[in-house]
């Protein structure tokens, strides 16, 4: 149990001296997400399989806008309102009709690069709604864990952050923990977080168990598997590939500055 083993686990600074000590912490689905107590905190959404796994990887494409949405309805009453956007999305993992796939590699065929994407799923575009009341809202994958957290230390040097793991319709969700860890553990490097017990749960996990493995084993990736598209859940577990961060603004993600 190495965790356990190192005592000074978040207690350090990057540079090894102690410091004012943020928080970490990790919510295991977006319904334990509470809006009212969200004010000046920095939030991190995490649906690996799919919806923020997709919309890094579109702005890794050269995507210029994604406007998440709660349902189809809701996007299509934002895309009335815009230049002839994208549609795509996903309802309890059935595509949405007149709307492209939902899925990292079959959305990027659609040619994503300047292009306006709405985008509408179960879990992880509501989570993003849910979670708009933060002064910070970042949008987090296996894909873009290290710029993410790389950007959060430097930007936001005093906040504490939050990780809300989107989970699937009040469940939790194997893979959006295992992705929790994967940024604890980005965080824990950096130094002078100190990790809740929730986190350090996902980081043990993220620390005992491969990205494909983890990913493979749980209910969407079996799912995605026995359809026949692996292929969509080998591009989500793939770590710290992308340079992008995606930030909510005023119902919009766009990247931050580089």
């Amino acid at each position: 149990m190495e965790l356990i083993d190192r005592p000074t686990i978040g207690a350090t600074g990057a540079q090894g001296k102690r410091g004012p000590m943020r928080k970490l912490h990790v919510l295991f689905k977006r319904e334990e997400l509470d809006p009212a107590r969200l004010a000046g905190k920095v939030v991190i959404v995490l649906d690996v399989l799919f919806a923020t796994s997709t919309i890094v990887h579109a702005f890794g494409q050269g995507i210029r806008h994604v406007w998440p949405a709660r349902d189809a309805s809701d996007a299509l009453r934002i895309a009335g309102n815009l230049d002839s956007p994208l549609l795509a999305g996903e309802y309890l993992a059935r595509g949405l009709p007149g709307f492209g796939p939902a899925t990292p590699l079959a959305l990027a065929t659609a040619g994503l690069h300047g292009a306006t994407l709405v985008y509408a799923t179960t879990n992880g575009t509501v989570a993003l709604g849910d979670a708009a009341g933060a002064a910070h809202v970042y949008v987090g994958a296996l894909l873009n864990g290290r710029a993410l957290v790389e950007h959060v230390v430097r930007e936001h040097p005093e906040a504490s952050v939050l990780v809300v793991c989107a989970g699937s319709a009040n469940r939790f969700n194997l893979e959006d923990f295992y992705g929790a860890g994967h940024l604890a553990s980005h965080f824990d490097a950096q130094g002078g977080y100190a990790l809740t017990d929730a986190a350090i749960a996902a980081l043990l996990l993220y620390r005992g168990c491969a990205a494909g493995t983890a990913l493979g084993a749980s209910r969407v990736g079996r799912l995605m598997r026995d359809n026949d598209h692996q292929a969509e859940v080998d591009c989500a577990a793939r770590m710290d590939c992308l340079d992008v961060v995606p930030r909510l603004q005023d119902g919009c993600l766009q990247l931050v500055a580089a």
